[in-house]
């Protein structure tokens, strides 16, 4: 059962102690007749979750993370060890933390990530450290998630549209999906899609689906072939120096107990979900929120990373893209304009861009723009719409 599930039977639970309360009002035994039985439907806890989440309240003070990807003369051999002198000398990501962030309880057990490049490969090896390393599902493109998994994230061009997915099992039991746009804007995972010429592989340091001993945990390692990228990249792949494509990480875990030397998860836990960069909300699929991460083809030194120029800008804008989704929630419509919108401060307040926002109605629902200046001081236009696309004019 999720977080918000929870907050809405709790809700509801009160609802029934008002009800016994008011039991000789007709009226009001009207009123909350209706909202049980909307709730028995699924509509109340739904409801409930909307109003008691303010979702870019939390998201919006989070950094993503960020990491500096070096090049190799490669290649590598993709056996899930990480035993490579290359692998030796990449510097690994911060540890994981829970997806909403700092806020939550540190995960359970350790996991960090690795990045490098080549001419051909994205390469991407990760240590996750697990006493009980399981896992039930064999057929290409299930839910892997059902298991403890390695989950794998890129928005290339940082737009938050035309994304991929990868995730994989302990069984070394993949699915690669794409989607053309987060699921909150109307998007549909693309089961179909596969990746040409992906190698992956695990190691398990310990026993696979052995309940009788400890392990120390398992290591995956996969290689993308920018060819696989590239389609809908809409931007050089492989990338060149210094190119900052969006990337996050997520491992699902699973609390689990020993029944008859089987593995078995826990009735009513939900799953956990670690990750690189966090997300703020329990939502993968907000590439605004996922790291960055900057090719080079000197030697990688974490000093190196620029942040983001376009930064500000793109913190403005979902800003003003939030509040427009709960305005649509509340009106049934799109506001026309910020005035309409009525934006608190904190949301317009940013010394750091160069102009006042724009927002003007489209057909299809809103456009809204602001300036920055980069490095150079350059300014830059940077626009945000209705299903989230971002995008420099």
């Amino acid at each position: 059962m999720s977080r918000e599930n929870e907050s809405a039977s709790s809700g509801a639970d009160n609802i029934l102690v008002v009800i016994i309360r008011a039991e000789r009002n007709a009226a009001i035994m009207k009123l909350i007749f209706s909202l049980v039985v909307l709730w028995s439907q699924g509509g109340l806890g739904m409801a409930l979750a909307a109003d008691d989440r303010d979702e870019w309240a939390r998201m919006r003070a989070i950094e993503p993370r960020g990491y500096v990807c070096g090049h190799i003369s490669g290649p590598i051999v993709v056996d899930g060890k990480l035993d490579e002198r290359y692998w030796q000398q990449a510097a690994p990501t911060e540890e994981f933390i829970d997806i909403e962030g700092a806020s939550q309880p540190p995960p359970r057990f350790k996991t960090r990530a690795k990045m490098l490049w080549d001419d051909r490969y994205f390469y991407i090896g990760a240590q996750l450290e697990e006493p009980h390393v399981w896992g039930t599902l064999t057929n290409h493109d299930a839910v892997i998630f059902q298991d403890p998994d390695f989950e794998i994230f890129i928005d290339p061009d940082g737009d938050s549209h035309d994304y991929y997915e990868f995730e994989m099992n302990a069984l070394n039991t993949g699915w690669d999906l794409l989607l053309t746009k987060p699921y909150k804007d109307g998007g549909k995972a693309r089961n179909e899609w596969e990746i040409p010429g992906l190698k992956t592989a695990v190691h398990v340091d310990g026993t696979l689906n052995q309940s009788s001993d400890r392990d120390r945990g398992w290591s995956v390692e996969i290689a993308i072939p920018w060819k696989a990228l590239a389609g809908l990249a809409h931007r050089p792949a492989p990338p060149q120096e210094g190119d900052q494509w969006r990337v996050n990480f997520s491992r699902v875990e699973w609390q689990i107990e020993l029944i008859d030397g089987h593995y078995r998860k826990l009735p009513g836990k939900r799953e956990d979900n670690w990750v690189w960069s966090p997300q703020g909300i329990i939502d993968m699929h907000r590439p605004e929120k996922w790291g960055y991460v900057q090719f080079t083809r000197s030697q990688a030194d974490a000093s190196q990373f620029r942040r983001d120029p376009s930064a500000s800008a793109r913190t403005l804008l979902h800003g003003i893209y939030y509040a427009q989704r709960n305005y649509q929630k509340q009106h049934s419509r799109w506001a026309r304009s910020l005035d309409e919108l009525a934006l608190p401060p904190e949301v317009l307040k940013n010394d750091s861009v160069a102009s006042v926002p724009t927002m003007s109605a489209t057909p299809e629902g809103f456009e809204a723009s602001v300036a920055v200046k980069d490095s150079g001081q350059s300014t830059q236009t940077w626009c945000i719409r209705q299903d989230a696309r971002v995008w420099r004019r």
